[in-house]
């Protein structure tokens, strides 16, 4: 499909930090969108290939003070110059007919009154992996609570209105949703967006849930995100 330039501009932005092994890929799924768009990656310091890999690529590099996903996503939503930004995890896979797909959304005016959010499914094969898609659909869909890896659509005019990502170690993601949901309404794009399902391979998703859940409860309750995120990593 001919490329066009006749409907808003999107920016993609993509946290990254040693992602040489994944971030290829999505990138070849992004440059599979059929209009204007702009791709801007926001390094934390990258030990590996990735800086190189984004170099070589149509994309704009940021180098980021801090390994801090926070910081990292505000500052790609600072520098884009899309009406639209969409925020990707480097680990994500997009469907083929992606922007075909979102083209509708681009397009309607009213679209700018939700912040939207993709189908989280996992590429591994396995009944558990089924059962976790299932959960995230019911806590995103019944209760508004989609996490980072499943993508965020905004208009950059809503994003700023809202003060955008905070520059948070963890729990970022959340952060945000939360104040979204306290003047807007969130909606799903019907569109799937695939991870690795590496992380969980050779974890207890029992265990890793509750995890989850206590780590939510000490940031609820005013904990400093930089000792969430070193006892969160500490703990996989």
């Amino acid at each position: 499909m001919a490329k066009v330039n006749n409907y808003p501009k999107l920016s993609i932005i993509i946290p990254t930090l040693n992602e040489s092994s994944r971030l290829p890929i999505l990138l070849a799924d992004i440059g599979l969108c059929s209009y204007n768009h702009e791709v801007n990656i926001i390094d934390a310091g990258s030990s590996d290939s990735t800086k190189n890999i984004a170099k070589i690529s149509p994309a704009n590099l940021k180098v980021s003070s801090d390994a801090n996903r926070g910081l990292q996503l505000h500052k790609g939503g600072l520098i884009s110059k899309g009406e639209w930004l969409l925020f990707l995890h480097a680990d994500s896979r997009l469907e083929t007919n992606w922007s075909e797909k979102l083209l509708p959304i681009l397009e309607d005016k009213n679209s700018k009154d939700y912040a939207w959010f993709f189908t989280f499914k996992i590429r591994d094969k396995g009944f558990i992996y089924r059962l976790l898609e299932a959960t995230v659909y019911i806590r995103s869909n019944i209760f508004k609570r989609p996490y980072g890896d499943q993508g965020l659509l905004i208009s950059k005019k809503l994003y700023m209105q809202l003060g955008g990502y905070k520059k948070l170690h963890l729990m970022e993601d959340v952060d945000f949703i939360t104040r979204i949901l306290k003047v807007k309404r969130l909606r799903s794009l019907m569109v799937n967006i695939q991870t690795d399902g590496k992380r969980w391979r050779n974890s207890n998703l029992l265990k890793n849930s509750i995890k989850n859940l206590i780590i939510r409860y000490r940031w609820s309750k005013g904990e400093d995100t930089y000792t969430l995120y070193k006892d969160y990593y500490s703990l996989k």
